[in-house]
């Protein structure tokens, strides 16, 4: 007979939207996003996603073990320069960016983390949708650019390539899994990034949160 596994809800507000389900194979809680989405935990729980040309970064708290990881795409497709783009739409895409990395970072240190102990990992920027301008090395630039910015501690990075990748991240230890997937047998996941890109690029994302 098949035990059921009753999964309690998240440790912290706010996310219980997010699909979360018990992973049999390695016995823990794991937490599934999708673009646009983030999840923070104080658990010993598992966050997954696949990503093509979004970036995730992996952050957390090393030594209280709360983090969390996000899935962004900056929503310009023409975000080439100042030179190339407006104004305007370079600072859309990078209060969306900032957005993204703002309230993984936030949630984290108004739960007990201290910015001082951040410890970061960045994954993803694959070159999968050839129709769009390279939107993953954009998403590359922007994360890159924004740790630096804010004197955060990268620690690891697997960036850029033109293959999808499945990644696994427990927090409390900080331990990273990742999968390039080289034999994509459909376009899931170039699908799914496109409609999400195309949701967003024409949205501007105002973010009143200061990061602290």
């Amino acid at each position: 007979m098949t035990a059921i596994i009753k999964i309690k809800g998240p440790s912290i507000a706010g996310f219980e939207h997010v699909n979360r389900y018990w992973d049999r194979d390695r016995d823990i809680i794991a937490a599934k996003i999708l673009p646009g989405e983030y999840y923070v935990t104080h658990d010993n729980e598992m966050i997954t996603t696949v990503l093509g040309s979004c970036v995730a970064a992996c952050i957390r708290d090393k030594e209280l073990g709360i983090g969390g990881m996000n899935h962004f795409m900056l929503p310009v497709s023409n975000y080439e320069s100042l030179k190339n783009s407006s104004e305007s739409i370079v600072g859309i895409a990078t209060r969306y960016g900032n957005y993204a990395m703002e309230h993984l970072i936030n949630t984290i240190l108004s739960n007990g983390g201290k910015r001082r102990n951040l410890e970061v990992k960045v994954f993803g920027g694959g070159k999968i949708l050839p129709t769009l301008t390279d939107v993953g090395m954009k998403n590359i630039d922007f994360v890159l650019d924004y740790v630096e910015q804010e004197g955060l501690k990268l620690s690891s990075q697997d960036l850029g390539d033109v293959y999808p990748r499945k990644i696994i991240y427990f927090p409390q230890t900080g331990k990273v899994c990742m999968k390039k997937i080289k034999d994509l047998h459909n376009d899931t996941i170039a699908q799914r990034e496109r409609k999400y890109f195309n949701s967003i690029k024409n949205v501007s994302v105002e973010s009143e949160v200061e990061l602290f």
